[in-house]
């Protein structure tokens, strides 16, 4: 019987993008709480530098279809579907063509930041969450990995918070060493254009990572310190929080999983 059931909004997850600490994390994590009896969903986005043929992706036509309006603009709402065979687990993708077919991750060839993340990230979790509303699966925890996935609990907290998929929800975050550079310009109006009301969006009148994290952490149940490169000011403030913190350890350190699991339990 399991524990939870754990919903994985993840920015990026190997081996569909090169290894990184995050990619590695959310990975592994997903196969150790399955195998710890938990029962997992987990999604990324479907970045345009993904190899579909070779990662043998393939859309899951009953879930996809649906359009999602944003600046009073309809963009189809795409899920896609792979296996990881040796991790005897799922992932699934949100891809749209205005948003996800260009062949970069989220930045430019220059390494520049793209324009559009804002908009791009309020697609990405809205649509991971009306296709787990499709499924008709209810999470017990919802765990979001990397900034792009950030703005998950506001609308988990604001936009759904009366829908008995996430009624009794809790949410945990991750801090990783992934700091974007240029604040996120219009991420306050896209918010507060999706009918969200809420006295802490002034928080996002500067939309940086650090106030990203200020803002977010204010709807989360629990923080994890993920990577030891996290960002020293919004680790302190998760501390100053009174929120739930699991600090820093190495991914190879003993009882590394039991301890997401215990986690789990603690803010539950």
């Amino acid at each position: 019987m399991a524990n939870n059931k754990i919903l994985y909004i993840c920015q990026e997850i190997t081996p569909y993008l090169p290894e990184t600490e995050e990619s590695c994390i959310c990975r592994k994590l997903s196969q150790a709480m399955q195998e710890r009896g938990n029962e997992v969903r987990t999604f990324m986005p479907r970045y345009g530098c993904i190899n579909e043929r070779r990662n043998q992706l393939h859309e899951v036509i009953r879930l996809s279809g649906m359009s999602l309006i944003i600046d009073d603009n309809d963009h189809q709402l795409i899920i896609k579907v792979a296996s990881i065979p040796s991790a005897r687990i799922q992932i699934y993708f949100i891809d749209n063509d205005d948003y996800f077919a260009r062949k970069a991750i989220l930045h430019d060839a220059d390494g520049n930041e793209f324009e559009d993340n804002d908009e791009r990230m309020v697609f990405f979790a809205r649509g991971v969450l009306e296709t787990v509303k499709k499924l008709h699966w209810t999470p017990t925890v919802v765990h979001c990995h990397g900034w792009f996935s950030a703005i998950a609990p506001i609308y988990l907290k604001k936009f759904f918070h009366d829908d008995p998929i996430f009624k009794d929800v809790k949410i945990v975050v991750s801090l990783y060493d992934d700091k974007f550079t240029q604040p996120l310009k219009a991420l306050r109006e896209k918010v507060a254009g999706e009918g969200i009301n809420d006295k802490n969006l002034s928080i996002l009148d500067e939309a940086s990572y650090e106030n990203l994290y200020r803002f977010v952490i204010g709807y989360a149940d629990g923080v994890v310190i993920a990577s030891q490169g996290a960002d020293a000011a919004v680790a302190d403030f998760a501390r100053a929080s009174g929120k739930p913190v699991l600090e820093y350890q190495s991914p190879e350190e003993e009882g590394y999983y039991d301890n997401y699991n215990r986690f789990y339990e603690e803010i539950r």
